[in-house]
């Protein structure tokens, strides 16, 4: 069953104005399989009947927040790619630490974090490489559905078994019943907090990075253009911006310089410390050692390290 032009016209725009998210003509299929189950859990037969109780009575306004919900929640992983934590730990807070000032606690914004994970994931990366280090992780997202979730800090065996490494899980989270739970000890390094992206940055700043990884490529340009403003404007002078593979500032907004670190790339704000050209091993991919801690201003000596290994997890 296809949903109909007027339905597909309707959610598209709603969503359009709520999230800045676009959703193209060719995405009828992503938004009936996604709003299909709460067409079901409505006693309702398909979309377009569940759309239509939208546009009016007094279940529309609820009823349009769980479009949203289901439209802008993405799937997660633990230390999805790898590249740019092993940028974090090999080159940007090496960077960092060497800047005038040197790097007396680390302010941290994951944006559109969703069910947490890769807060979670850069709390445990950090935790290994600086031990000691004040961490200020602030992680948003624009569904409360899912930093409910991400506050608890309670994932299945099946979400564990995805990208988290054997010896992090031991020690980082504890068994609770059939779940894993995050240690309170790193929950405390986060506070999630709801946040839409073309509004004000969240508190927490001025940050001294920001990942903000998979989500302009789903803004037109100037979407774009305007979140980076506001990260720009989120950043300390110098500070790091990590996007995603697919993802760049050139283009879009001259408030960055890109950098190429490894076998990807970070944007530094400009006006800012430079970073190391060395590449060390990656971190992610050895875990037959300890990881050597990042000393201040110091450029990493190749090592390997167990933060992300893939081979020793439980993938």
């Amino acid at each position: 069953m296809t949903i109909s032009a007027q339905t597909f016209a309707f959610v598209a725009d709603h969503v359009r104005r709520k999230s800045a998210i676009q959703l193209d003509t060719g995405k009828e299929y992503l938004v009936e399989s996604r709003l299909l189950p709460l067409a079901r859990a409505a006693g309702l037969p398909d979309v377009d009947a569940f759309v239509a109780t939208l546009r009016s009575g007094p279940a529309a306004a609820r009823g349009l927040e769980d479009v949203v919900e289901a439209l802008t929640t993405n799937e997660t992983s633990w230390f999805r790619d790898v590249t740019p934590f092993d940028a974090l730990r090999q080159h940007i807070l090496p960077a960092l630490q060497s800047a005038p000032g040197g790097l007396p606690r680390l302010r941290l914004w994951s944006g559109a974090c969703s069910t947490g994970q890769e807060p979670y994931s850069i709390a445990m990366i950090l935790s290994e490489a600086m031990p000691g280090l004040p961490l200020e992780i602030t992680a948003t997202d624009l569904s409360e559905q899912v930093l409910s979730r991400a506050r608890t800090g309670e994932y299945s065996q099946l979400e564990v078994n995805r990208g988290l490494p054997a010896p992090l899980l031991v020690k980082y989270m504890k068994r609770n019943g059939s779940h894993w739970q995050v240690a309170d000890e790193l929950r405390r390094k986060i506070t999630f907090r709801r946040a839409n992206l073309l509004e004000s940055p969240p508190l927490g700043g001025p940050f001294d990075v920001v990942f903000l990884r998979n989500v302009l490529i789903y803004f037109d340009l100037a979407t774009k253009r305007a979140v980076l403003d506001r990260v720009r404007g989120a950043l300390r002078p110098g500070g790091f911006l990590v996007l995603g593979a697919a993802e760049t500032t050139i283009g879009v907004h001259e408030g960055y310089e890109r950098v190429v670190v490894g076998r990807g790339a970070v944007y530094r704000a400009t006006n800012g410390p430079t970073l190391p050209h060395q590449a060390p091993p990656s971190t992610v991919e050895s875990l037959r050692h300890p990881v050597t801690p990042v000393r201040p201003a110091a450029r990493p000596a190749p090592l390997s390290s167990p933060v992300l290994s893939r081979g020793a997890g439980l993938k």
